[in-house]
This record gives C-alpha cells, sequence and structure tokens, in this order.
C-alpha cells in the first residue's frame, strides 16, 4: 500500500509535506474557536446564536479568500499564495487573543477567514498539479488528513492549556500559540518550487480572471461543485463547530474531559480522512463523496437520537467522524480533474469556498434554532447534518466521476511517460 509513496519524485514528496504542514496548521488555528466557545459565551454573555456567529462569518469571509486566492495563485504563483495565506491567518489568529468584546473578536474572526480560505485554495491547486496523475487522489488525500492530524493538535494544547491556566485566561493563551504556523512559511520558502505545468501555463491575468469559472462550459460544473461542497462543508461544520459546546452544556463534561472526549472523536477523523484517500482511488471520487454523504446521516441520527452512557457516546464518535470526513480527501482531486490549469487556481478556489461560505450558515442555523425554538441542541445538530447531506447527495447525482483524468490532456497537452 505505501509503493506509490516510495515512487514519488523528491519534489512530489516535498510539495505534499509542504500542503501538509499547510493544512495541519490551517487546522490547528481555525479549531480553537469551537473549543473555546462555551468560554466566551460564560464570559461576555453571548447567545448560542451569537457564538454560531463567529464561527459563520470566519467561515463565510474564508470564501472570498478562497477565491482570491486561487485567482492570484494563477497569477502570481500558487507558492507565493501558499506562503502568504499561512502567515495571514496565523497573525489574526495570535491578535484573537487580545478581543475584548463580541465585536472585535467577530472582526478578527472574519479577517483570519481570508488567510484560512486562501490556504486551502493555493495548497490543493499546487499539490494537485506536481504530483502525477495516477497518484493524485492518493497524494492529496494523505494531504487533507492534515486537517485531523492539526484537529487533533488543537484539542491536545486546548486540554493541557485548560489544565494549567485559568479559563479566563486560558482561551486568550490558546489564540496567542495560534501564531505557531507562521514560523513553517521560512520552510516553504527554501525548499518548494512552483509545478512544472504552471510554469508552461503562466500568463498575466487582469480583474476579470475572478469571474474565469464563470464563462462558458465552466458555469455550469461551477455551480454543480459549490452545491456539492456547500452540503459537504455544511454538515461538517454543524459537527465539529457545536460538538464540544454540546459535550459540555448537553452532556455536562468538564472543559478537560470534553478534550479528551474529542481525541477520540479525532482519531475517527484521521480514520476517516485515510479511508477517503484510499477509496478516492479504489472505487472513484463520487461513490467516495456518495458513501460518505448516506453514511453521515445515519450516523449523526443514531448518535444524537439513540440513548447511550457516555462511554457508548464515546466509541460512537468514531465511525461517525469516519463517515463525515471520508468525503474530503476526493475534493482537491476531483476539482483539479475538472478545470484546465489557465482557470484552476479561481474555478477550484471559488467551487470550494463559496461551498464553505454556504456551508458556513449551518452553524449559525443550528444556534439560532436552539435559541429560538428551545429545542435540542443535539437533535438540531442532527437535523442540519442530515439536510447539508442531502444537498451534497443531490449536486452529486449531476456531476461526472474524474478518477483516471490527466490535466495535461485538460490543457491539451500530451501526458508525460508514468502518468
Amino acid at each position: 500500500m505505501l509503493a506509490w509513496f516510495r515512487d514519488l519524485t523528491g519534489k512530489e514528496r516535498s510539495t505534499m509535506w509542504a500542503c501538509f504542514g499547510g493544512w495541519t496548521l490551517d487546522a490547528f488555528d481555525v479549531q480553537m474557536y469551537s473549543f473555546v466557545i462555551p468560554t466566551v459565551i460564560g464570559i461576555w454573555g453571548l447567545s448560542k446564536g451569537e457564538a454560531g456567529l463567529i464561527g459563520t462569518v470566519t467561515l463565510l469571509i474564508s470564501s472570498f479568500g478562497g477565491w482570491f486566492s486561487g485567482t492570484l495563485a494563477d497569477r502570481f504563483g500558487r507558492v507565493k499564495m501558499l506562503q502568504i495565506t499561512i502567515l495571514w491567518y496565523s497573525i489574526f489568529t495570535f491578535f484573537c487573543a487580545f478581543a475584548q468584546n463580541f465585536e472585535q473578536l467577530f472582526i478578527l474572526r472574519a479577517l483570519h477567514g481570508f488567510g484560512f480560505g486562501g490556504e486551502w485554495a493555493a495548497g490543493a491547486v499546487l499539490m494537485g498539479e506536481v504530483i502525477r496523475d495516477k497518484y493524485r487522489g492518493r497524494g492529496v488525500g494523505i494531504v487533507q488528513t492534515g486537517w485531523a492530524v492539526g484537529w487533533g493538535a488543537s484539542a491536545l494544547v486546548y486540554t493541557a492549556v485548560y489544565w494549567l491556566v485559568p479559563e479566563p485566561m486560558a482561551w486568550r493563551v490558546l489564540f496567542g500559540i495560534g501564531l505557531f504556523p507562521a514560523i513553517f512559511v521560512f520552510w516553504i520558502r527554501r525548499h518548494i518550487d512552483e509545478p512544472e505545468i504552471y510554469d508552461r501555463q503562466r500568463r498575466e491575468v487582469g480583474l476579470a480572471h475572478l469571474f474565469s469559472a464563470f464563462r462558458g462550459a465552466h458555469l455550469w460544473t461551477t455551480v454543480k461543485v459549490s452545491i456539492m461542497v456547500a452540503g459537504a462543508q455544511g454538515g461538517g461544520y454543524a459537527i465539529g463547530l457545536w460538538m464540544p459546546t454540546y459535550l459540555r452544556t448537553v452532556r455536562h463534561f468538564s472543559a478537560t474531559a470534553a478534550g479528551g472526549f474529542l481525541l477520540v472523536q479525532i482519531l475517527g477523523a484521521l480514520f476517516g480522512f485515510l479511508l477517503g484517500t484510499y477509496l478516492s482511488d479504489a472505487i472513484g471520487r463520487k461513490a467516495t463523496f456518495m458513501w460518505s454523504a448516506v453514511l453521515s446521516v445515519v450516523f449523526i441520527l443514531l448518535y444524537m437520537f439513540v440513548p447511550m452512557g457516555d462511554t457508548a457516546l464515546l466509541f460512537a464518535g468514531v465511525p461517525l467522524n469516519m463517515a463525515l470526513l471520508m468525503k474530503f480527501p476526493p475534493m482537491g482531486p476531483f476539482m483539479t480533474e475538472l478545470f484546465p490549469t489557465s482557470v484552476r487556481g479561481n474555478a477550484q478556489g471559488f467551487c470550494y469556498n463559496s461551498g464553505r461560505a454556504i456551508g458556513s450558515f449551518f452553524p449559525t442555523m443550528i444556534g439560532f434554532m436552539a435559541d429560538r425554538f428551545g429545542g435540542s441542541l443535539g437533535a438540531t445538530i442532527a437535523i442540519a447534518a442530515a439536510i447539508a447531506s442531502g444537498l451534497m447527495i443531490a449536486a452529486l447525482l449531476m456531476l461526472p466521476e474524474t478518477r483516471g483524468r490527466s490535466i495535461a490532456e485538460l490543457d491539451g497537452i500530451a501526458p508525460a511517460p508514468g502518468n
């Protein structure tokens, strides 16, 4: 199973680790807010709707960050934009440590979103273009596992900080640690070069390039992929953002107990990423998406509606997160194989991040529904996640399978031997 990794060139490996690191640290920073929601609710007297709104604005603004970053990556290069976006989200995560009220944290998390969304757009295109066609699903899938690693690292740091530091100060320390990913930029600067296919196709692009994904034959593909991603992201955010709060306010776990509980769920997420990586090449991108969407609905309904003790809930979180996260490894390869190099950064950045923007409304919807109708937070999470998966399935039925496509042939270039 690892023979493919040994067959990678030095450039393919170093690029894969650079993108893996960027995505890991991206998750490390962005997931911090989900852990501090109960704290800021308590300190500032926020409603669940307001807390969800901060999460939503990060995701909403990230859609513009990804769109702009993908467009600029077509103009200035994938590697340069990867460095800029990592610096951006690291700095604004750090600034969140100094927020004094809801309004300040809202603005700082919105600004953080520009870098958060932009990093995926630059990194996914970079990785998709560097690695060979036959290994793209596995290579980009391994990069996606960085999300689980970063999420797990964030949970570990959260647990340690909340154990060592009083809660009113702990959340600030946690955000302060978010500056750490900026150091990684120096490694990228020394070791990573632009993809050869990008250098061959490099051209000057202007402001009009922002809308290149909406022209001609690209328009309908852009719309369908954006809807599919919206469903995938909406379900992920519905569960990921509110799960720590659910564990603390509904199941009445302490901060450290919730952190340990979440680590087991994150292990399930890691298994999900690895499974999605394997299935992406084994059964295809589209089939992997479909299985993930269907199983996500089944497991979230079981998790929230079937009565179970804490131990059973602990183990039930593993298959839930496996099903939920296995849909993400094929996304990068899938979009890379749908668009030619001349518009790939723009199209991929827009599709993934506009889907993220639409999906970002699910956390806010959950918060306001739980406040307004007085319903169970768990039931609200489950219903929102099921609706999101249904949206994903509907869009998937209109999209093609792309496994085995050559990106060189998308540009009208004969593929290199070995691809």
